[in-house]
């Protein structure tokens, strides 16, 4: 959602469009497969060509973008329930299955996001807004209005908020658990 609101607002992202839209994600993953492989590529030059533009780097790779850099980074924070609803139906619509527990997983994706976040925290060069889904997709104008400061200003902030797409807000956590609409339960 960042990524479109971004690119909306007029910033260039760097996509490869490998991986095209699907059920999952409709809108698309905006994601370049170069990212995929930071942790053991030599030749991160291509990362410094993209000055000025956006890149969707997943959280575990974060730490593999090259120090010689200075990072904008907009992290997108998620109710971790949410996240494993959203997984375990997408595991369900591919005939897969999890060999985790709920509960493990979310203890290790909360500590994983504990690391992170204290790595961002304290690399010099890594300036970070986190923001909420939940709100971006309740106040799009006003998230989209922080993150155009955030990267600079000059954005065309009434257009990434029209770029959010609340019908994709499929699982949402409530006081009572997770309440899924019926087109993302029966795929």
């Amino acid at each position: 959602m960042a990524m479109k609101m971004l690119e909306a607002g007029g910033v260039a992202t760097i996509v490869d469009n490998v991986r095209t839209a699907d059920i999952d994600n409709p809108k698309g993953y905006y994601e370049d497969e170069r990212v995929k492989d930071l942790a053991e590529m030599e030749d991160t030059s291509w990362v410094r060509a993209a000055r000025g533009k956006v890149i969707k780097v997943v959280s575990s790779l974060l730490n593999y973008l090259p120090a010689n850099n200075a990072y904008k980074v907009v992290f997108m924070r998620r109710n971790l329930h949410e996240v494993l609803a959203s997984q375990a139906k997408m595991l369900e619509r591919r005939d897969e299955a999890s060999h985790t527990e709920d509960e493990d997983l979310l203890a290790m994706y909360e500590a994983h996001l504990d690391k992170v976040q204290f790595q961002l925290r304290f690399r010099s060069n890594f300036e970070t807004l986190y923001v909420n889904y939940a709100d971006v997709v309740s106040d799009p104008l006003n998230q989209a209005r922080l993150m155009g400061e955030f990267v600079g200003g000059g954005l065309d902030v009434e257009k990434m908020a029209a770029a959010v797409d609340g019908s994709l807000y499929r699982n949402r956590a409530t006081g009572e658990g997770i309440v899924a609409d019926s087109e993302s339960v029966s795929g």
